[in-house]
């Protein structure tokens, strides 16, 4: 399978935490080595246990990803539960010269920032969504990282990027209720070219 579009995009993944999207694309990254390249992000968090340095992120201090801002670096950054992350323009290049077509796993706040400051980027927006809320908490328990305060934090964030996504600022829209049934909809879209993907769920019940 090769990918349709004559100009390769980059692709922005979108979604609260706890949705699956690192599994996703985990499994189109697998599938397709040499399609993809991702962009690591810069992150003043800590590595969580078995996440290596320059694979999961660029880990990195606070004053050295400030000064990296301040000097234009970084195509999209944010502070999220007191900790810093960012897609640098390095790592964009770094993807696109190797001919690869560049994916970004990006917040809501890095969404709103490409589209008023980099909109020359022609982005794919995808957004990853859970199929409840409720699904979504239990996810965030499972993964047994998160406090108390994180997981109030987190569910608070998704909230505000549901309602974002129901503005109709994505592209596709992919509801992973069953990750080989969610999986095949990213492949179509991302691989094939298809634009028509799932209905976002209405989670104000």
């Amino acid at each position: 399978m090769s990918v349709a579009a004559a100009v390769i995009r980059p692709v922005v993944i979108c979604g609260p935490s706890g949705t699956g999207k690192s599994t996703l694309l985990k499994k189109l990254f697998n599938e397709f080595p040499d399609t993809f390249g991702f962009s690591i992000s810069h992150t003043t968090r800590a590595p969580r246990p078995g996440e290596q340095p320059g694979v999961a992120y660029h880990f990195t201090t606070r004053e050295a990803f400030l000064d990296l801002a301040r000097a234009g670096g970084f195509i999209e950054h944010a502070e999220f539960s007191g900790n810093l992350y960012g897609s640098s323009v390095a790592a964009v290049h770094a993807v696109t010269q190797s001919g690869k077509m560049c994916v970004l796993d990006i917040d809501t706040q890095g969404v709103k920032l490409i589209k008023a400051n980099h909109a020359y980027l022609n982005p794919l927006y995808v957004f990853i969504a859970p199929p409840s809320l409720s699904s979504l908490k239990t996810r965030l328990v499972g993964r047994g990282t998160e406090s108390e305060a994180s997981m109030s934090a987190r569910l608070a964030a998704a909230i505000g990027e549901l309602e974002y996504a129901k503005s109709g600022a994505f592209d596709v829209v992919v509801v992973n209720d069953d990750l080989e049934r969610a999986y095949n909809v990213l492949k179509g879209v991302v691989c094939e070219g298809k634009t028509t993907g799932d209905t976002l769920p209405d989670f104000s019940a």
